[in-house]
């Protein structure tokens, strides 16, 4: 089954996805909490209106220099409801962090995954999620594709029940290419999921039918 997950805060772009049941949940970080002239003051407003919407997961991100720091913020977020995820970067601070999150029973994902091997550190620390940026690594010339691929044989052959929630996706092509080789979990942009819609010649078949709907009376 495939999972898809919307990636932004804004609750005009997300509550009728959630509502329509097209999406999980919805995933944000400060860039996006930013981007949308919010601020920490308002996660707890976010996780209200998203989890009446029909969210079962939404994850928020922890912040700080340290890994203790990590935690107590990570708490804290977790804090605002039960069906918070906590994401932390993965960085030595961030993994150690995950170890201490997760043995308090905080749900993790560990975001800003760029190799194989950071996905299997997060593994054997059993993060739920794994958060590999497929655009930006096809950005700095790396091979996305290939290495998401690496990320997933490392969870299957391990039995871990991690899972990959692949991010920074660009297209609905990047969703299909990774869906065929068994990636199911998602966090689309808006734009991309507004093209997930998009197929010009489903349009003029519909066109057709209201036609003939008119001619039958």
């Amino acid at each position: 089954m495939l999972n898809f997950y919307i990636d932004t805060a804004l609750r005009e772009k997300a509550e009728p996805l959630l509502q329509s049941g097209q999406v999980m949940g919805l995933t944000t970080n400060p860039t996006i909490l930013e981007r949308g002239g919010q601020t920490l003051a308002d996660l707890p407003s976010i996780y209200e209106w998203a989890t009446a919407a029909g969210a079962r997961e939404v994850f928020f991100q922890t912040y700080g220099d340290t890994a203790n720091e990590l935690v107590e913020n990570g708490r804290r977020l977790h804090g605002i409801g039960e069906r918070s995820v906590i994401k932390v970067a993965a960085n030595r601070a961030g993994f150690e962090a995950t170890a201490a999150l997760r043995a308090l029973g905080i749900p993790v994902l560990v975001t800003a995954v760029y190799n194989a091997v950071q996905a299997t550190l997060a593994t054997s620390l059993n993060a739920e999620y794994i958060a590999p940026y497929f655009g930006r690594m096809n950005d700095q010339g790396r091979p996305a594709f290939d290495e998401i691929l690496r990320m997933q044989q490392v969870i299957e052959a391990s039995g871990s029940e991690t899972r990959l929630l692949v991010a920074s996706l660009r297209s609905p092509q990047d969703i299909v290419s990774l869906s065929e080789q068994g990636v199911t979990h998602y966090a689309i942009p808006v734009p991309v999921f507004e093209n997930l819609y998009t197929e010009p010649l489903t349009d003029g078949a519909i066109t057709d039918f209201d036609a003939a709907i008119t001619r039958l009376g």
